[in-house]
């Protein structure tokens, strides 16, 4: 293990550590970009996996008031989700993982795209019990067939005019929870050997510094400013995506 090799899993566990202490998900995005340089994809999914529900564990403490006062809206989402999760992960069998992402990366560059040229915001307030299970099941599905389990419920959430730490009291808790149920799926799978292990002590400091980072600067965002964050990285989520997909 080189000097090049530790400061590259370093530099991509501080920034996946802090956008997730900043949006409440997107590990992902900042870190694979990197740690794909270094390992190989089976190993790289394993290892940010873990950093996203460290870092999403650390982020549930600034929205447990908004998660005890509202925990029928959360299961609405979650549940399904879960019910969803081993279905993507069967479906792998049958489609392909890279059309599927560049797919839904279409999606977050179209939706990002539009409301962030947008100066009002989108708004959709009413009740829609139906919807955000549907997308709740959808976003486990996502996340056991391509690791995408936050696209939908951002995208949609970012619609509702709710308070930040409501929002976040949704987002955070269930990519934590898909993503948990994920890592049990790939340690069944024999993903985490010694190597992977180690890899995952090594970057746990780094995840855990940046998302304190991030954590602090998300107290200073507005509740518009939040919601523009979160469509702001579904479009820059979804550029990086797709060029990771046909590169």
């Amino acid at each position: 293990m080189t000097a090049e090799f530790v400061a590259v899993l370093l530099a991509g566990a501080f920034a996946g550590g802090f956008i997730n202490g900043l949006a409440g998900f997107g590990t992902a995005l900042l870190s694979l970009g990197l740690w794909l340089q270094i390992m190989p994809p089976p190993q790289a999914v394993a290892v940010v996996v873990v950093m996203s529900v460290v870092s999403g564990l650390q982020g549930l403490w600034t929205v447990r008031r908004e998660i005890r006062d509202r925990p029928g809206r959360l299961a609405l989402f979650l549940l399904p989700g879960l019910i969803g999760l081993p279905l993507g992960v069967t479906l792998l069998n049958v489609i392909s993982a890279t059309a599927l992402k560049l797919t839904i990366a279409g999606f977050m560059v179209a939706y990002g795209g539009f409301f962030t040229l947008r100066r009002s915001l989108p708004h959709f307030d009413r009740p829609t019990p139906a919807i955000d299970g549907g997308i709740g099941f959808l976003g486990g599905v996502l996340g056991g067939a391509a690791s995408l389990s936050g696209a939908l419920p951002t995208m949609w959430c970012a619609m509702r005019p709710w308070p930040k730490g409501e929002t976040r009291a949704v987002l955070q808790p269930y990519n934590v929870g898909i993503l948990g149920g994920a890592i049990v799926l790939f340690a069944l799978q024999g993903l985490y050997d010694r190597e992977t292990l180690l890899l995952v002590a090594l970057a746990l400091p780094g995840t855990v510094i940046g998302a304190q980072l991030g954590i602090a600067l998300f107290h200073r965002l507005s509740d518009s400013q939040f919601r523009r964050l979160l469509i702001l990285v579904m479009f820059a989520s979804g550029m990086a995506l797709a060029l990771r997909e046909m590169f």
